[in-house]
């Protein structure tokens, strides 16, 4: 039960700033670089998700949701100029790992 209300929580406080960053800054004060909490947001959503799935292997939840954050933040806030180029270079590995774990899923499934 616990595991439940806590991923339930961190779901819930991680998507907030994604959603609705206004509200977030209004509650908890002004952010100055707000891709870095949206990054937190989207990293405790993908801790949540793991908690709140039951599954036998939380640690793929986690590995994907993790991999999938970095992905969508590096992507989003290079291609708006926010942060640095560089971060395409995460983005990219981010995307051998989902690939990468996705694989080893599917063929633990088949095996």
């Amino acid at each position: 039960m616990i595991f439940r209300l806590q991923g339930l929580y961190y779901l819930l406080t991680g998507i907030w700033p994604v959603i609705h960053i206004y509200s977030f800054m209004f509650l908890t004060g002004y952010k100055t670089d707000v891709w870095l909490v949206k990054m937190v947001g989207l990293l405790s959503v993908a801790i949540g998700l793991s908690l709140l799935i039951r599954t036998r292997h939380p640690d793929k939840v986690l590995s994907l949701g993790a991999a999938a954050a970095f992905l969508a933040i590096d992507v989003f806030y290079t291609a708006k100029g926010t942060i640095s180029l560089i971060y395409l270079a995460d983005a990219f590995l981010q995307a051998i790992i989902i690939i990468l774990v996705t694989i080893k899923t599917v063929k633990a499934r088949y095996t």
